[in-house]
Parts: structure tokens; sequence; C-alpha cells
């Protein structure tokens, strides 16, 4: 069997029961180590915790390494350790279907991730629309197809919620060009910078999805001990210090409910200019009237 195990945000003990009892099972454990990363926990805290150890899975070994952790799979018990769950913010299909493909059976324990966490802000779920990824911007390389995802988001009145990127055991463009197994040391992008090229993109396509006065909320160290949550506008939290990683972004939809406004000001420094600032970004965006099509209108 192969056991897709989610180990929830922060520590180590923030494994299921269940997902600690497969483990402890298993011939071989992995742990996906490039998309995210437990904030209080590392490899060594999770051997000692769980017992067994824990064979980190970089992104090179799980893109194209597949047969090497399933090697066995069928006969014997594997684990995959993802933070976070493991259908949550990163997917794992190409694992599963190349899983299926060799006959082994598959079983996935759940986990919290950001996808659900994040509700701990004060926005409501159901009120999210569609996920996107915000990447670091190179000199040479600014790609915004995140922005028409924020565009149909707004339209309809959704929340936005932008994952941030972290760059873990990446090379430089020279030392690939060059065969250097060379790898750069880990980069998290912080609230200021996910805040800056946003509005950079803005400034660039000007359809107007959204504005430097647009509310928005800094999720820092989501499901950790130092949780923090700071609500402001896209140019002041572009100002902001957010610490330590991780960090996750969520921006505003036009309608915002007044139990989730009234969680929300907890987490400001003027209550009134908030909710001005939301009241504004409301009148701001308001896509054209729908005007239905009548059949039965003839020329």
């Amino acid at each position: 069997m192969l056991y897709l195990i989610g180990l929830g945000l922060s520590h180590e003990s923030d494994i299921t029961v269940r997902g600690l009892e497969t483990v402890k099972k298993c011939s071989r454990v992995y742990l996906e180590a490039y998309t995210s990363i437990l904030m209080t926990a590392n490899q060594e805290t999770l051997e000692n915790y769980y017992g067994r150890e824990i064979i980190l899975a970089d992104r090179e070994l799980v893109e194209t390494g597949s047969d090497d952790i399933l090697r066995n799979a069928d006969k014997e018990d594997i684990a995959f350790l993802v933070v976070g769950d493991p259908f949550g913010a990163t997917t794992h299909t190409d694992l599963v279907i190349r899983a299926r493909e060799l006959g082994i059976k598959i079983e996935t324990i759940h986990n919290a991730s950001v996808m659900n966490a994040v509700g701990a802000c004060g926005l409501q779920l159901y009120q999210f629309g569609q996920t996107i990824s915000l990447v670091f911007f190179t000199d040479s390389w600014k790609p915004d197809s995140f922005y028409n995802k924020i565009m149909e988001n707004r339209k309809i009145g959704l929340h936005t919620l932008i994952l941030l990127d972290i760059k873990v055991k990446e090379q430089s463009i020279e030392n690939m060009a060059r065969g250097k197994l060379i790898y750069e040391p880990p980069r998290y992008m912080n609230i200021q910078t996910a805040c800056k090229q946003l509005i950079e993109i803005e400034n660039i396509r000007n359809e107007k999805a959204y504005t430097e006065n647009t509310p928005c909320i800094a999720v820092s160290r989501l499901g950790s001990p130092t949780q923090k949550f700071k609500a402001g506008t896209l140019k002041q939290l572009s100002e902001y210090d957010s610490g330590e990683p991780l960090h996750t972004l969520v921006m505003l939809g036009r309608q915002v409910h007044d139990l989730e406004l009234e969680y929300l000001y907890e987490f400001v420094d003027d209550k009134e200019e908030f909710k001005k600032f939301v009241q504004e970004d409301q009148e701001w965006f308001k896509p054209p009237p729908y005007v239905p099509e009548d059949e039965n209108l003839s020329d």
C-alpha cells in the first residue's frame, strides 16, 4: 500500500493518530520537502517523534524518481508525508496515477491545510473563489496569469487566497547552465514582496481588477504558536514587516459580509479607515449590470 499522509501545518504532533500509527508500520517513509515546511519541526524532530528514519523527497525525486518511491509498494507499506493535506494546496496526482498504473493500492490520511485553516482569519470559506499562486519575479520574468483569476473572483464578489512562493533546493540559471550541482539558499516570499508584485502587475495590466487600496489580509505562520493576522490595503501591507515565514495573503472580494468585517476589525490599526476602504472598494469594482437575452425579441 502507498499511504499519502498529511502532517498538518506546524508541529510534529499535528499528525493524526491514524497517520502516526501508519507511519510506524511502514517499510519506508518519505517526506515531500520542496513545496512547504513544518514551521516548528524539522527532519530530526520528526524522526524522533515518529521513531522512524525519514527520507527527504525533493522535487527531482518526486517528479522524476517516482519509481524509487513506489518500489515494492505492491508488497510493502510505503508512506509519503506531505505538509498540510496531500490534496490541499499541493496535489500529488502524478504519484497517484503512477501507482495506479503499477497496480499499487493507495490510501490517503487527511489533515489540516492552508485551504481550510485560513478560515481563522475570519472570512467564510464558502466565500472564497479560485486560489492562486504568486511566484518570485525576476528582471526578465513577471508572469501575470494569476491576474485573470483574481478578476474572475472579484466579478462575482469572492475572496482570493494567494499562496506565496517558496524556493527550496533551487539552482541559479548560471549554475544550471554550467552543470554545477549547487543549490541556492531557501527563500520564502513575504507579505511586502507579494503586495508590491501585485501592485506592479495592476499598474502594467491596468484592467482594474484591484487597486492599491483594495483590502487584504496578511496571514503569517498559520497554525503555529506565533500565528498572526494583519488587515489593511495592498499599499499598507506592502510596507508591513510580516516576520518569519510562512506567509499567505488574502484579497477580499467586493462583497464582504458584516460578520466577516466585524471579525476583521481585530486585525486593523484603524477600524473606521478600514471600513471606509472596504466600502470604497465595493464601489470601485462593480461589473456592468447583467442584461438577460430575450429570445422573443425580433428585429
